[in-house]
């Protein structure tokens, strides 16, 4: 037995040798793509002769080769001869094997193996990984309307590898589970089921399968439209609770909606015939002209692959209109009308307001850039003065005193009164101031304005017949 130092040497050297060759450890492929496990041995010395390159396959406890060269030989490989297998370069340094299409079995941990003199066999080992992308499927169950929970959409993820992840999306009362199934070759198939209780109302609805897998970029999601299958729902269209004597053109319609589509419609009484001024017209019942015939109950009744659903319309045939609905219609006509009016009258005051505003803006423009618009009428010679009429020489010499009396300063007792303006005579009261006794101030209170004194005139002096009379209170 060697020493422990020996061994520790062996020990180094192997890993040295070992690392010598060039591989990965893991390489991923895809079904069908091409997988590229590469394996190099550069020569460190010419001392090393490399006599015979194998690629091998781990098969539970065994191995297995899978491609061989040797220098006088062809390359061989023992587990294909189709074709998938090749080396990338016939060396015998670089052993790089190339395998396409890949499959499932391919999968599994090769070793590449350099025979080489004087050291022996030199490896690297490689895991071929294999991945399958799926294929995904998400479809709904025709189901019919029912009380039991139940399948009303699948979505599956077929042979895939790894297994895919499944959830569904949906606003509606249901559940969902999974279920997994491994393929021969290794792939997965995974399944998921939406479950609920399928009623009329679910019908036509929409939820989403979500499908997560390793191989997806994203996840895919499948949208699902619901499909339950229920007999008709039927209402009767058209009674209006107005049907009177002569009256023309009365309708009534079957409005039925189903899955399947209805596809039969049929109309009756309670005694089973219809009256004979009714015509049927698939889904409509028409009377061109109301009579006491019609005075019954219309029965129809709808049919589809899923089951029959019937309704009753009772009419009553009036002998007068039935003026209440008659007015209930006009009333909404004649509302309709005066919304209408309304609006038009409030759009007519906006746009005359607008137009006031525009003419105001207008002629505000207008006195800001130019003289005011209103020219004041020319002065107009109202009296012609009397020709050879002069002021008074005794108007000349009387000096002019302001008329202007402060209404807040009392009266001087030891002054004489003087006369207020309402208290000065006319000049239909003048007279000479030497007859009256008029003091110098009164007589200077005549001579205010000579001009109208100069329209007077003295009796006998050529006044006119008629003079201008002036009132002395204009003369302030």
């Amino acid at each position: 037995m060697g020493s422990p130092g020996s061994l520790v040497f062996w020990s180094l050297l192997s890993v040295v040798l070992t690392q010598r060759v060039k591989v990965r450890n893991e390489v991923t492929g895809y079904v069908g793509d091409e997988a590229m496990l590469q394996c190099l041995f550069p020569a460190s010395s010419p001392d090393i002769k490399v006599s015979q390159v194998t690629w091998m396959k781990e098969m539970g406890s065994k191995k297995q080769n899978v491609a061989v060269y040797l220098p006088d030989h062809k390359p061989n490989f023992p587990l294909d001869n189709s074709g998938r297998i090749r080396f990338l370069n016939v060396s015998l340094q670089d052993a790089t094997l190339i395998i396409q299409p890949l499959r499932m079995s391919d999968e599994g941990t090769y070793v590449c193996e350099f025979a080489t003199y004087p050291h022996g066999n030199e490896d690297g080992v490689t895991t071929l990984s294999i991945l399958a992308r799926p294929t995904n499927t998400a479809e709904s169950r025709k189901v019919v309307v029912g009380n039991t929970t139940i399948p009303v959409a699948v979505c599956t993820s077929a042979n895939g590898k790894p297994p895919a992840h499944i959830k569904w999306i949906a606003n509606l009362p249901g559940i969902y589970n999974a279920s997994e199934v491994t393929n021969g070759d290794g792939t997965v198939t995974v399944t998921s089921q939406f479950n609920m209780v399928p009623t009329a109302a679910l019908d036509q609805q929409q939820i989403t399968c979500v499908i997560s897998q390793r191989t997806l970029a994203v996840p895919e999601n499948i949208p699902v439209t619901l499909s339950v299958l229920y007999p008709p729902q039927v209402t009767i269209d058209g009674y209006d609770d107005n049907w009177y004597v002569s009256r023309s053109e009365a309708v009534l319609r079957c409005a039925a909606k189903g899955n399947p589509k209805p596809t039969h419609y049929s109309w009756s009484t309670p005694s089973g015939s219809l009256p004979s001024t009714v015509q049927v017209q698939g889904d409509r019942l028409v009377v061109q002209s109301v009579d006491v015939a019609v005075n019954t109950t219309f029965i129809c009744q709808v049919t589809n692959s899923v089951g029959t659903t019937r309704v009753e319309q009772t009419v009553l045939v009036r002998a007068q209109p039935n003026m209440a609905g008659a007015g209930t219609t006009g009333g909404i006509i004649g509302g309709i009308i005066a919304a209408i009016v309304a609006v038009a009258v409030v759009a007519t005051g906006v746009l005359i307001f607008r137009q006031q505003q525009k003419n105001r803006t207008e002629q505000d423009n207008e006195d800001l850039d130019g003289p005011p618009a209103y020219k004041p009428p020319p002065p107009q010679k109202k009296i012609e003065d009397p020709e050879g009429v002069s002021n008074p020489p005794e108007a000349e010499n009387i000096p002019l005193k302001a008329a202007y009396f402060e209404p807040s300063i009392a009266a001087d007792p030891t002054e004489p009164d003087l006369p207020r303006y309402h208290e000065l005579p006319t000049l239909e009261d003048k007279e000479p101031a030497a007859t009256r006794g008029l003091s110098l101030e009164d007589e200077y209170l005549d001579q205010i304005n000579p001009i109208y004194d100069a329209l007077s005139f003295a009796s006998g002096e050529g006044a006119p017949e008629q003079g201008f009379i002036m009132s002395r209170a204009l003369y302030v």
